[in-house]
């Protein structure tokens, strides 16, 4: 055995101290391959709107209302499995309500009835799995007791076995706090891994609960959208993002999301409203949603931070004329006189010409008031420890792009050309395209967060809006013609030719080969641009080989929403509806029911060694073969204790 490998040889030594320890772990890890690969739930596109998204994650996008038919269909009733689906989804809401009135006995008979069905479902998810990973569902506490309940018929025990592991929890909340460990261990089950393709926040309510909601799921992966990289460039003081963070949160009524989400307060801004736009009517920044505050306030708020962003945005063009963003300095190319904006070479009116804190001697200056008030909000953003954790969660569980077997899983687009050739964008003094371009990127946010310089935290801004951007992949965001200019042409975004060459068989490979897919039966799966679902528009491109899973989740954009779901068997569309409210959930039996698309359908089905696990299995138990080898050759001496 070459020298070189003895000290990687020693560390693993220290877990498997034994040839019969490394051989349980080389059997361990043999009877995972054998197992069908483990579920995958990929959604996109949240936006704050994490009630829908926790519903979702609760009721396993649709999955757990078709496993308690098959399973209790013989021993229940309709309303007994609608009562018991409500009991899985909201344990604590449902107990209380269906017990409220009950006598003791009562009571925990129900609770009994309740738990052995939860375990029967168990039993049914379980066996895809190895008793390592579900003992590790159920708190250390539990495990025991939920390991006998599950062998309890198998073992031959008989009901008074069974209710003696019970009784003891009957008393006071007890019988809740087991039901409550089974309805989170059966969810566990329904979902091996969520992955969210990017945009968590904006729009919708709160971008804090829908990270909430995510920290508490066992496995998940994010990839990151433009709206994350927005939050996160916000978070390491980026001033163009944090004007537009404000100018999105008044835009839709969000202010509760930084004030009581992130103790951020908007004061700054609503000083410098008041001062600079006191007499503004700001007809053109009505706001979407409601807050405390009253309208036209808002308007003036959101008017304010507006200007901000389009100064903001000119200073890191000017920082960074790699970005090429400079013809985006709109506030420069405005006819004060006329009242006319050039766009492009073309002269449009103005439909609100009313700028108190614009110097047309230098258009994207900031004013005294406006470079206090950015001050202030910086301190606020960079010194919120709420803002710091959730974006720290969002860049250590994110990645540019995911691979999960035959399946690319990122949120935007491969910039390119009309051609189908990858686009180039120069990356820490190189240029980069496909593969490369995302890697560095990667190594960009990555470092924005290690170190925070201001090359790579401006990065973020461009990740955010830039043209070749795999994030955003549009000519331009077109925030100031959406607010000033009344022409739709100047206002249209053209999007990358990526997403019309989707519809290409050989794209779609290419795009594949690019990222290390080479699967007859690849798949492209993107979020970013919403599938219009009321005109009757497919998610599934011509191709038959890529995948828009942006099915406009959030209410402010249609309501909709897509989980792509990745099991042993098929790959398939669960299509999402509105969500009322949990109360509806747990007193009207309120469910989203999703609508099935399948696109994958497999003859066999897909077993764990079949997969990218499976190989990482294979080095792992090479890895445990040489160990057992250096110690049988003494080589290597088992640790000391």
């Amino acid at each position: 055995m070459p020298r070189s490998q003895l000290p990687y040889l020693r560390a693993l030594s220290y877990r498997f101290a034994s040839p019969e320890a490394a051989h349980a772990e080389i059997a361990h890890l043999r009877s995972i391959a054998t197992l069908p690969r483990g579920t995958v739930h990929v959604v996109s596109d949240v936006h704050g709107e994490f009630r829908k998204l926790e519903h979702i994650l609760r009721n396993g996008s649709g999955s757990l209302r078709p496993l308690v038919e098959r399973t209790l269909a013989a021993e229940t009733t309709e309303a007994e499995r609608a009562a018991l689906l409500a009991l899985i989804y909201y344990p604590r809401e449902t107990f209380t309500r269906v017990t409220a009135g009950l006598k003791p006995p009562e009571r925990d008979a129900l609770a009994v009835t309740c738990l052995l069905r939860l375990v029967a479902l168990i039993r049914a998810q379980a066996c895809r799995y190895t008793l390592r990973h579900a003992d590790r569902v159920f708190s250390p506490a539990l495990r025991e007791l939920f390991s006998e309940l599950l062998f309890a018929g198998a073992l031959g025990r008989d009901a008074a076995f069974v209710r003696g592991l019970i009784d003891p929890f009957l008393a006071g909340d007890g019988a809740l706090e087991l039901i409550r460990a089974a309805a989170h261990a059966l969810r566990s089950f329904a979902v091996y891994e969520l992955i969210v393709a990017g945009d968590l926040g904006d729009r919708g309510p709160r971008l804090d609960r829908v990270i909430e909601t995510l920290r508490n799921q066992r496995n998940v992966s994010l990839t990151w959208g433009n709206h994350d990289a927005e939050w996160m460039g916000a978070c390491l003081g980026q001033e163009a993002l944090i004007a537009t963070v404000l100018r999105i949160s008044l835009r839709y009524g969000r202010i509760a999301q930084l004030e009581e989400g992130y103790g951020i307060p908007v004061e700054p801004l609503e000083q410098l409203a008041r001062a600079a736009y006191g007499d503004d009517p700001a007809e053109r920044f009505q706001c979407k949603g409601d807050d405390l505050r009253e309208p036209l306030l808002l308007a003036r708020m959101q008017k304010a931070a507006a200007i901000l962003q389009f100064k903001l945005e000119a200073a890191t063009a000017r920082r960074n004329p790699s970005f090429q963003m400079d013809h985006r300095d709109l506030l420069a190319k405005i006819d004060p006189i006329a009242g006319s904006v050039m766009i492009d070479g073309r002269a449009h009116p103005l439909l609100d010409s009313a700028f108190p804190t614009v110097d047309w001697a230098d258009p994207s200056r900031l004013s005294d008031a406006e470079a206090e008030c950015i001050a202030r909000l910086r301190q606020a953003f960079t010194a919120s420890p709420a803002l710091w954790r959730d974006m720290r969660f969002v860049a250590d569980r994110g990645a540019m792009f995911a691979a999960r077997d035959e399946h690319l899983i990122f949120h935007g687009c491969v910039p390119c050309d009309a051609s189908g050739r990858f686009a180039e964008l120069a990356v820490d003094g190189a240029p980069r395209s496909g593969k490369a371009l995302f890697d560095a990127f990667d190594r960009v946010v990555r470092r924005a967060f290690r170190d925070r310089s201001e090359s790579d935290v401006d990065a973020l801004y461009y990740l955010w809006a830039g043209a070749r951007s795999p994030l955003f992949g549009k000519d331009k965001m077109a925030t100031f013609e959406g607010y000033f200019v009344g022409d739709k042409g100047a206002q249209h975004e053209s999007k990358d030719p990526y997403f019309d060459l989707l519809h290409e068989p050989e794209f779609c490979r290419r795009v594949a080969r690019e990222f290390g897919i080479d699967h007859e039966r690849m798949l492209i799966v993107n979020g970013h641009v919403p599938v219009k679902v009321e005109q009757g528009e497919s998610p599934l491109k011509r191709s038959g080989l890529a995948v828009t899973i942006d099915g406009a989740f959030s209410e402010a954009y249609g309501d909709h929403g897509y989980t792509l779901i990745i099991e042993a068997e098929r790959t398939y569309l669960a299509r999402h509806h509105h969500f009322e409210s949990i109360e509806a959930a747990v007193t009207r039996g309120d469910d989203i029911v999703p609508r099935i698309e399948p696109l994958r359908t497999h003859d066999v089905a897909v077993r764990v060694g079949d997969t990218l696990r499976g190989r990482e299995l294979q080095e792992e138990i090479a890895a445990l073969l040489a160990l057992v080898a250096a110690y049988e050759a003494r080589e290597l001496a088992p640790p000391s204790t």
